[in-house]
């Protein structure tokens, strides 16, 4: 099958899912009203709660729920199941479940003067759901550190001709920022300038490659993260996520460009089996793709910092319901590439090592992306190794995009919750600090493939809870709950089958006591987080 005719039938179907399906949650759940200020505009701090353009705020937005989850996710699972299921779970699951998550949930943190998913909690369940929501929550974004740090830590050192353009686009981030707000210069002529350096800055990094160790860029991801994590947002974290938003665009649109020009045939298989080596189908396909479908760190960046951002309430679906689908595109891109532009096995036909995809898993997930998307972009004239390093930029942007919002919602959830109890914990250093202790101690065994599996049970039991939230929210205004209880009633069985799973024929046999711990924690804060949630709206049900 030609790759460019799935391509053209999957973009189809997300753009009509947003004018259908968006608009359905629109006006069935969301109602939005201009008149309405948002907490942005009530509060306007200067450091957390700052009206953003729209551009802007979809850059940080969408960079910041994009990192690596729909790219290495998909990867991971069309390596282990096929093509063919791997991308009937991202199209179906990202509109059905991931749009209408991301947007009922930043949603109702803006209607709630910007407070995150844990509190709404508080407020829509109970107390009890709250705390346990949060230690949960907050486990979640430990693991996401883990498991992004090492990803970038690996990459920086297989790939050195990306260092400099990862670096720069720190300063030009901070360069950004500083003339935008500060000095009040045209945003149009400032993006101008900051792609233009940013890819002089990849051209430059391919003749002066810097080198390190493994432990220097893993010891660098954290400090970068601590220090993105509790600077005002509109100096490092903003601009960087806006700027790299144009690294992924940029990636997404060429990288369809270049596949349709290519036209290149499937030639892996479209199902591999029923039972993987990581386990069966369902549920660990569900589990595997994370962000490509469904993200429950979605529902903390939209209810963390964007609620804090957005200028006006209808500016909503385009930030949140529209971020995902993009989101969704992008693991549809990656699938295709995977499958078709890469060779799947080895043969005497092939003339490129170099482009079997096994040979380059066995590198790095960055790595064999990157290869991929560069190999595509040729057919647009683009030379080979500025695509690769495009490529491999662009998902080592994110992945460190992700790592400063995880430590900054972190932070946002220990100064809500343990900070009200013990004062010390209201300070932001303090508070971005204690998870950035346990997600180093997970670092340790060097390698995502063994985190990967608990992080995505963990991310996608947040999306169940987050959901289930909504729905209690939502439904206290008497908006039907069909729409957000049905999808977290899937997400609950199947996230909990996942960590069962994972937790006996995995954690126990290979002796990974702390991934049993967390697993065995996870499963019983997810479930005692649903029965609340349940008795809560069974209580509204018998008054009716």
């Amino acid at each position: 099958m030609n790759a460019t005719v799935i391509a053209i039938i999957g973009i189809i179907w997300f753009i009509f899912a947003y004018k259908w399906y968006g608009k359905k949650i629109e006006s069935n759940i969301i109602k939005p009203d201009d008149k309405n200020l948002t907490p942005a505009n009530q509060v306007n701090d200067g450091v957390d709660y700052v009206p953003t353009k729209t551009a802007i705020l979809f850059g940080h937005h969408f960079s910041s729920i994009a990192g690596a989850g729909p790219i290495i996710g998909p990867i991971f699972a069309f390596s282990l199941f096929g093509w063919l299921p791997t991308l009937l779970w991202i199209m179906l699951g990202t509109v059905f479940m991931g749009a209408v998550h991301d947007y009922t949930s930043m949603m109702a943190s803006v209607r709630n003067k910007g407070v995150s998913i844990t509190e709404i909690a508080d407020q829509s369940v109970s107390r009890t759901a709250r705390w346990i929501f949060s230690v949960f929550v907050w486990l979640s974004l430990a693991l996401v550190q883990a498991v992004f740090a090492v990803l970038t830590a690996q990459t920086l050192e297989q790939k050195p001709e990306i260092v400099l353009p990862t670096v720069g686009i720190m300063f030009l981030a901070v360069a950004f920022g500083y003339f935008v707000y500060r000095k009040k210069k045209s945003l149009f002529f400032s993006t101008i300038v900051s792609i233009i350096f940013l890819f002089l800055l990849i051209i430059i990094g391919d003749y002066y490659p810097i080198y390190a160790t493994y432990d220097f860029w893993l010891l660098f991801c954290f400090i970068y993260a601590f220090i993105a994590a509790t600077l005002p947002v509109w100096i490092l974290l903003q601009p960087r996520d806006y700027l790299s938003m144009y690294l992924l665009l940029a990636g997404l649109i060429l990288g369809f460009i270049g596949l349709i020009l290519k036209s290149p045939i499937i030639n892996a298989p479209a199902f591999i089996k029923f039972n993987s080596t990581n386990g069966p189908i369902w549920p660990i396909l569900f589990i595997t793709v994370a962000c490509g479908a469904i993200s429950g760190f979605h529902s903390l960046v939209g209810s963390g910092t964007s609620s804090k951002q957005l200028t006006k309430e209808t500016d909503g679906k385009k930030i949140s319901f529209g971020g995902m689908l993009t989101e969704g595109a992008l693991a549809l891109l990656v699938v295709l590439l995977m499958s078709s532009v890469l060779y799947w096995k080895y043969s005497d036909n092939i003339q490129n090592n170099d482009l079997v995809f096994q040979n380059l898993m066995n590198k790095s997930a960055n790595i064999t992306f990157g290869t991929a998307l560069g190999n595509v972009l040729t057919s647009l004239g683009i030379p080979l190794f500025i695509g690769i390093s495009l490529g491999v930029l662009m998902l080592n942007a994110f992945i460190l995009t992700t790592l400063d919002t995880t430590v900054r919602l972190a932070r946002y959830i220990v100064e809500e919750s343990i900070g009200t109890k013990a004062k010390i914990f209201k300070n932001r250093y303090i508070s971005a600090s204690v998870g950035l202790i346990l997600a180093y101690i997970l670092t340790q065994n060097n390698s995502w493939k063994i985190i990967w599996p608990v992080f995505g049970a963990s991310n996608q039991l947040v999306a169940a809870l987050a959901l289930f939230v909504a729905t209690a929210y939502w439904f206290g205004f008497g908006r039907p709950k069909r729409y957000t209880l049905i999808p977290a009633i899937f997400m609950l069985i199947t996230t909990e089958a996942a960590l069962i799973y994972q937790t006996i024929w995995q954690y126990i046999p290979q002796e990974n006591i702390l991934l049993v711990i967390i697993s065995i924690a996870l499963i019983i804060l997810g479930l005692i987080v649903a029965f609340e949630v349940y008795k809560k709206i069974w209580r509204r049900n018998t008054r009716v």
